[in-house]
């Protein structure tokens, strides 16, 4: 009988950095386009058509004796190749549970730290699409940062902690990912936040962010700022917590910059993306916690699968922070940038409430890595 992994316990292994072998029998320009990735992760692609008659083409590839963790797109041919692979001697093979489908839904909480004055914060790395959202909670209330739209998971988890959702804030107005923030608000009696520079066309009611204006979770010792930083949209808004951690969203990642080309208004926003990296961001204090709404690579996953970096050294190593040249700096945002999100138009439609698609169109609309990055 093929034995099933859940994405819940291939989490695990890839934050917790152990070695993984993938057999991901899907088409090879699929597994091009998109696959299972981390820091000591090796995938092995063979297309399912090659192993329908015997898998005599894997069988150089990898050792009988390994752990081998068999994907597809929805968990169905990997059953049929995992009954092979056992048939032909291998011993310790897995299918994984609703395939690279229900990958790119997968959120891992992983906790950053504790707050000064008794809360904590905790980040959702979401494997499958490199997507980063955040809880933050302190006395009994919580507030979640660019929610993906499996708001089950905030809601569970709030639960657990026994804190009440008070607060869903988007950093700003996403195009490769479908915001689960208005929903979230709405069924926990919450407010939606949203940069109004961003929400010019939505057709609902949300509250703007403004710089200066605190937003409080529970004891007021915890103060989320909001810090304009436009660029990557024109509403781009960044937050301060707990005089500590600076959450960019697409503005600032780890090993890159935010793309300025999602609205069709790349050539408008240059100088915005820079002014907030090269001169916004450059006053704020070196040791602010960088911690970004997505990541491109598997290296960006650190200790415990959390993605993170403090400023100062960012501006030492991350390559979008050293072009001192303005037409360099331009060209480099603007041109020979990597493929756009899929379906980036509807998804920034659905996050205005123009559209709305049929939950299982969601999930098409979203399959694939996030493209946010200037390099990615």
């Amino acid at each position: 009988m093929t034995k099933i992994l859940s994405t819940k316990d291939l989490a695990k292994k890839i934050v917790n950095h152990e070695d993984t072998l993938i057999l991901d029998v899907r088409n090879t320009d699929e597994f091009d386009n998109w696959k299972i990735e981390g820091g000591n992760v090796e995938v092995v692609n063979e297309p399912y058509f090659n192993l329908l008659d015997g898998v005599d083409a894997v069988v150089g590839k990898i050792q009988k004796s390994q752990e081998i963790i068999v994907v597809c797109a929805k968990g169905g041919s990997s059953k049929m190749i995992a009954d092979m692979l056992e048939e032909e001697g291998f011993s310790n093979v897995y299918s994984l549970e609703g395939g690279m489908k229900a990958w790119s839904e997968h959120l891992e909480p992983v906790k950053i730290s504790d707050l000064s004055d008794g809360g904590s914060i905790y980040q959702f790395v979401r494997l499958g699409k490199g997507c980063l959202s955040y809880f933050i909670e302190s006395n009994g209330e919580a507030a979640v940062v660019d929610a993906n739209r499996m708001i089950d998971v905030y809601e569970r988890f709030a639960e657990e902690k026994g804190v009440k959702i008070k607060y869903t804030i988007d950093t700003h107005l996403h195009a490769d990912h479908i915001s689960g923030g208005l929903q979230l608000a709405e069924k926990t009696g919450g407010t939606y936040y949203l940069p109004e520079k961003d929400a010019t066309e939505v057709t609902f009611d949300y509250a703007a962010l403004e710089e200066g204006n605190d937003i409080i979770v529970g004891n007021t010792a915890i103060k989320v700022q909001p810090f304009y930083s436009p660029g990557h949209t024109v509403g781009s808004t960044s937050f301060i917590v707990d005089d500590k951690y600076l959450l960019t969203g697409d503005i600032l990642f780890v090993k890159s910059i935010g793309r300025p080309d999602l609205s069709g208004k790349a050539e408008d926003w240059v100088e915005d993306l820079r002014h907030t990296l090269y001169s916004r961001y450059k006053n704020l204090s070196d040791d602010l916690i960088v911690m970004p709404a997505h990541y491109s690579f598997a290296d960006e996953l650190g200790k415990g699968g959390s993605v993170s970096a403090r400023l100062g050294d960012l501006y030492l190593r991350n390559s979008g922070l050293q072009v001192e040249n303005e037409n360099e700096f331009r060209k480099m945002v603007t041109e020979n940038l990597p493929p756009q999100p899929n379906a980036y138009e509807d998804i920034r439609k659905t996050n205005m409430g123009k559209i709305t698609p049929e939950p299982e169109d969601q999930k098409v609309m979203e399959t694939g890595p996030n493209r946010c990055a200037v390099e990615g």
